[in-house]
């Protein structure tokens, strides 16, 4: 069974507040080889740090948070509120999914609340359908990986859509026991508490990953959990290889 688990989200530390439990346990529990992937180095997090600075900062932070599950950070260099569906984002994240070849791929929401989030989404579900793909990009160093990968969505930001309506996830993945090293790898990204409480109005920066943990824990009767959709379109696979691995509710 290939047991390589790819994650691409828009920022550092999305990963960490919204799926970073259910790739623990997939390499606690699974023995799968966990990379992490955002779209941006995170350039316009900060109102103090110019851009190069902040991104240098952030790309060390998103590092030490995949190091704590023994994974692989990657950064596609785009750039902050500038994500959009076109060929050269396109291209890179294909790129990337061929070079690791994973079996399941985890991106943010089809539906969030900022367009980063939104168009990494439109740009994984299309580079998952490319990257098996001989003439796409065609490259002799790196070859079209067998299958479109298994795509799952996150939950969005505070589970709901940008008109504030509740987003369901088809299923719950239990992260009790792995809560403690998802609150570790947000820590490591040190530089935003102070932006979010400038920018969001959002203190406890932790407490605010916990809260929402355990309220998508409180669905299915345990202390934590995670939330996921999976993309079922024509093509795609269509058994729940994420959820019968970690036992869904």
């Amino acid at each position: 069974m290939n047991k390589t688990i790819l994650c691409v989200l828009a920022h550092p530390d999305d990963a960490e507040f919204l799926c970073a439990g259910t790739l623990a346990r997939l390499v606690t529990e699974k023995g799968f080889k966990v990379h992490i992937a955002t779209m941006t180095a995170g350039d316009c997090g900060s109102a103090t740090l110019g851009p190069e600075e902040i991104s240098d900062i952030r790309k060390k932070e998103g590092a030490k948070a995949a190091s704590l599950i023994q994974g692989q950070y990657h950064c596609i260099e785009e750039k902050d509120l500038l994500v959009f569906y076109s060929s050269a984002p396109l291209k890179k994240v294909t790129r990337l999914i061929r070079e690791v070849n994973p079996a399941v791929i985890i991106t943010h929401s089809p539906s969030d609340y900022m367009m980063d989030h939104e168009q990494t989404s439109v740009i994984v579900r299309a580079a998952a359908f490319c990257a098996p793909i001989p003439n796409f990009d065609a490259s002799p160093a790196i070859k079209p990986i067998p299958h479109i990968p298994h795509l799952y969505y996150c939950d969005p930001i505070e589970g709901v859509d940008p008109m504030g309506n509740k987003v369901v996830p088809q299923f719950l993945i239990d992260i009790t026991s792995t809560i403690e090293t998802k609150a570790q790898m947000l820590a490591a990204h040190a530089s935003q508490r102070d932006w979010l409480l400038k920018h969001h109005g959002m203190d406890q920066y932790l407490i605010s990953m916990r809260n929402f943990a355990a309220h998508q824990g409180k669905e299915i009767g345990v202390q934590a959990a995670e939330g996921f959709r999976q993309h079922l379109g024509h093509s795609y696979p269509q058994d729940n290889i994420l959820g019968n691995l970690l036992g869904s509710k």
